[in-house]
Parts: structure tokens; sequence; C-alpha cells
């Protein structure tokens, strides 16, 4: 799972990655306005933790681009400004949720997870496909009654091919997925390939076949 923090004060940033990373989220950072729109529009984020006072510009008009581009990102207003007025402004435009400062990096943490399984898996604490059993709150996984045991890079090529189900995903968006806006500065995909080819080895020996197609020069589907 991707989350862009955009948060021009680098400590409370720095704390929110650092607290963040370790539960399995791919953390990328903004430090203001500019950067934090071109970041939001080249790269796709499963959740956006949006400042809404930055350097350049307001963090409102950020989220009206994000909205623009796409109605599927998740975002949570992290801001001082607790007026009501911000943060029904806010709402309208299209946030998620509000946190007003000072909070508790668990209580984000939280509301991180929550909002990502309402809007990727549908408010449930588990996952089933083709026998496969993803259980996202421990991050397991099972085929069957047989546990199958994943590297992070895997459980998270997984869960990206199982949310999206049926749509062909090309290298380049699992790259991004897998490591960022680092995708940009690599000379090819062999890491993808490598990632799919264990992932695929490790569900066929617990007996999940046939799940992933290669979709020849374009990238892979998960089959309904």
């Amino acid at each position: 799972m991707k989350i862009l923090i955009v948060e021009d004060e680098h400590r409370l940033s720095d704390n929110i990655r650092d607290y963040l990373a370790p539960q399995g989220y791919l953390c990328e950072q903004a430090f203001d306005y500019n950067q934090a729109k071109m970041m939001s529009g080249s790269y796709d984020y499963d959740c956006v933790l949006l400042d809404l006072m930055l350097p350049g510009g307001s963090g409102l008009d950020v989220l009206k681009a994000i909205r623009k581009k796409n109605m599927g990102t998740g975002v949570i207003i992290i801001s001082a400004k607790d007026s009501l007025d911000d943060k029904l402004t806010g709402l309208r435009i299209g946030a998620d949720d509000y946190l007003p400062k000072p909070f508790a990096l668990s209580e984000l943490a939280m509301r991180v997870y929550a909002l990502i399984r309402r809007k990727q898996f549908k408010a449930t604490n588990e996952m089933v496909s083709h026998g496969i059993h993803i259980d996202l709150l421990e991050k397991k996984v099972r085929v069957n009654d047989t546990p199958v045991t994943l590297t992070h890079s895997e459980y998270e090529l997984l869960l990206f091919f199982v949310s999206n189900r049926g749509k062909v995903l090309s290298k380049m968006a699992i790259a991004e997925h897998l490591s960022g806006e680092m995708a940009d500065m690599m000379d090819n995909f062999d890491f993808v390939y490598s990632h799919v080819k264990n992932l695929k080895a490790k569900l066929a020996k617990a007996g999940a076949e046939e799940c992933l197609k290669t979709i020849y020069a374009t990238g892979y589907k998960w089959i309904e």
C-alpha cells in the first residue's frame, strides 16, 4: 500500500513515515505545495495524508487536483487548522477524513487502515480469490488450509493483483506500486519479473495455480 505524506514539518513527516513503514506501507513525502502537486499528479497512491497549510500554496488546491485525477485515492486531512469551515470545505471537496493536530500516531494508523479497507476491500478484514485467503489485519496468506509465507514485496504484489482482479496491470504500474517514484530511475523491470515468478511459484506449490495470466508485452492480469 502506497501513502503520500504531505506535511511541511519535516520532523512530524518523518515520525509518521517511521511509524507507518514497519506496518507494511510504502511511504513517500512531499514538503511543499509544488512537490505535493507534482507527486500526487504523477503517481498513484492508496492514501494521501494532507496538511492544509503548505509553503507555496493551499492543501485544499492539492485536494482538488487529486479528486480531478483520481476519485479512488483516499485522503485524510491532517492539519492544525481545526475550524469548522476548513473541515467542511475539505470534506465537501472530497476528503475522506479529517484529523486535527496534535494527534496520536496510533490513531492515524487506524484511520489509514480503516480508510484503505473501506475503499479497496469493501470493509472486510479478509480477501478471498481462487481459494487464497488474505488476512489484512495479520498480513497472513493461506491457500485453503495451507499457510503461504511471502516476503513483504510478494504480499504487496498479491494484494495489488487481487484488488485489481480482471484488469491488465502494466509492468510500470507494478514497479511504481512496489518501489514508488524510484521506478522512474530503473533501466528494466527484472525485479518485477522476479517477484511475480516467486509469487506464482509459492501459490502454485500451495495449490493455487492459473490465477495470474501474463499478457504478452504488456503486463499481468489476475483472473476473476
